[in-house]
């Protein structure tokens, strides 16, 4: 099974993302996966995040078809999908630890500990 990304179109409130199947066993189909544009913030999805997250959810959906039960043409991707998506692709930005400088020795100390051989 070949899956192609054909492109977005954006739509009042969603995104809409184009796919093309090409199976051997069965005819081509185009697929559309709609995004809502809530997905898209600081803390969830990225612009670039898109394709990606509908590519794994149609490849999912595509794994569950039969010949009696075909997966629809129309499809979208929930609150669950996008929580799922987040947690699997993308780790938490590591806390920046404060770097340690080395303790300067006190200025009293004999000048030659600088300079040992």
């Amino acid at each position: 099974m070949y899956i192609q990304y054909l492109g977005f179109d954006t739509s009042a409130g969603s995104r809409i993302y184009s796919f093309h199947v090409i199976d051997a066993l069965m005819e081509a189909r185009d697929f559309t996966i709609t995004v809502q544009s809530a997905a898209f913030r600081p803390d969830g999805l990225k612009f670039q995040d898109g394709p990606d997250i509908c590519f794994a959810h149609l490849g999912r959906e595509l794994e569950k078809q039969t010949p009696e039960i075909r997966t629809e043409a129309h499809l979208s991707i929930g609150e669950l999908d996008v929580k799922d998506y987040l947690d699997n692709h993308h780790t938490r930005k590591p806390t920046r630890k404060k770097k340690v400088e080395p303790e300067a020795p006190a200025t009293n100390e004999p000048r030659e500990w600088w300079h040992r051989r």
